[in-house]
């Protein structure tokens, strides 16, 4: 029987590993927390989410919410336990961190086919076929032995981590509760009261764009090059861009009233739920390199949040990658070595869903060719097979992405706005479906 070695228990790794095992092969795999650990990981648990505890719309109109469906339709054990370990965040699909973790943990320990190994590898394991799915915090030691192996030193850029603020601590006087254009026909009441949101008039507005700018922020070494993902910019980043960019981007007040003052803020700082229990909350779009005494500074200028308890602090990570359609083949195996293939944010997709899908898709490519037969891709016109088709077009520089429409063929013919997405899922989800029963 093969034996496949798995490096990583991340969500791309835990997938893979789950997707082969379930299709009848043994797997190896390796993880070298609690051990060893990273700037951002807080436990020794499988699939921790360190940056937000959404996993992103669940409509199926969204791309990623039709991923999420194709998911499932695959017998995804991330999305599955992320629908089972739900908390409300309006349309978004956000898990309790925790709860999460361990059960994607316990899944993965006791799974009869799975051997989970506590070793961190300083190199590519000879043993083939190998997956590795190390993620956004690749150790130095891999990095390096990968950036050997494919002739490139530019593996990384920078990612980083919200803030996330005690229920108890926040000003409940002066914040109120409200889901961006109160969707009450598509959500439920829980849904709806999931978000809390920090007004700000104009002066504060001000003030806080001008601290920001001026904040000191964690420097990177002077080795190590500041690359930031577009959707995933620092808070700061974003406000050196111009006066107004917040209050158009993460801040906009846009289908928010205050109920108050029965007009709309200025600008807004949304809060989104972290836990079942209802006990924290995470700043949207609030990933940071501000150091923690200027976090301290700031995010306390923020109204209603003055006195706040930060549970956790902002922090940046490096996130690993590599140049996909230069390194990768179609089937996330790596041109210069046969046997070894990655699977995750390492590979050039971006956010949670993108990782855990990237997983399942290299474990059922890697099964076909384990069972002697020639890997069936995913067909263009699902949002799997967008992800495949994105690592595999060349472009310069290339820069990770998170799926959207734009990564699968347009429709025939003439839709109306509204009815277009609808389309595409559909003809996502119908497509998707004939994949998995040919993989049967």
């Amino acid at each position: 029987m093969n034996i496949v070695t798995v490096v990583g228990a991340g969500l791309a790794g835990s997938e893979c590993a789950w997707q082969l095992a379930e299709q009848g092969f043994a797997v190896r795999l390796v993880e070298m927390r609690p051990a060893r650990t990273t700037a951002a990981h807080q436990t020794g648990l499988f699939a921790e989410l360190v940056c937000s505890n959404s996993l992103r719309s669940g409509d199926v109109a969204n791309a990623v919410g039709t991923l999420k469906q194709e998911l499932l339709a695959c017998d995804s054990l991330i999305v599955r336990l992320a629908h089972q370990h739900r908390v409300p965040a309006g349309g978004a699909v956000a898990v309790d961190r925790l709860s999460f973790a361990q059960a994607v943990t316990h899944a993965i320990c006791s799974h009869p086919r799975i051997e989970v190994v506590q070793e961190h590898l300083d190199a590519i394991p000879k043993a083939r076929p190998c997956v590795l799915a190390t993620g956004p915090l690749t150790s130095d030691a891999l990095a390096s032995d990968l950036s050997r192996v494919l002739g490139s030193d530019n593996l990384h850029y920078y990612d980083a981590i919200a803030p996330i603020v005690a229920a108890d601590s926040i000003d409940w006087d002066i914040v109120f509760k409200q889901s961006r254009y109160d969707r009450s026909d598509r959500q439920s009441e829980e849904d709806a009261q999931a978000y809390v949101n920090c007004p700000l008039d104009r002066t504060q507005y001000e003030t806080f764009v001008s601290a920001l700018q001026q904040a000191d922020r964690v420097r990177p070494h002077a080795f190590e090059q500041s690359q930031f993902f577009e959707g995933c910019l620092p808070i700061e980043e974003m406000a050196q861009r111009g006066p107004m960019t917040l209050a158009f981007g993460p801040m906009k007040p846009v289908g928010l009233m205050n109920p108050r003052t029965h007009e709309r803020p200025y600008a807004v700082v949304q809060l989104r739920l972290e836990n079942r229990e209802k006990t924290a909350y995470n700043i949207v779009g609030f990933q940071t390199r501000l150091t923690r005494p200027e976090q301290n500074r700031v995010f306390r200028m923020i109204p209603g949040l003055e006195n706040a308890e930060f549970l956790r602090w902002g922090a940046i990570h490096r996130n690993t990658f590599v140049d996909a359609p230069a390194v990768l083949d179609e089937t996330l195996q790596l041109r210069a070595l046969d046997g070894v293939f990655l699977a995750g944010q390492i590979t050039g997709v971006e956010g949670y869903v993108e990782s855990c899908a990237c997983g399942l898709l290299c474990a059922r490519l890697l099964v076909d060719r384990l069972n002697g037969r020639i890997p069936c891709l995913p067909p263009e016109t699902t949002t799997m097979g967008g992800l495949l088709r994105y690592l595999s077009q060349s472009r310069k520089p290339f820069q990770p992405s998170n799926i959207t429409w734009a990564h699968v063929p347009p429709l025939e013919g003439r839709f109306k706005k509204h009815e277009k997405k609808a389309a595409l899922a559909a003809r996502a989800l119908r497509d998707i479906e004939v994949w998995r029963d040919a993989q049967r």
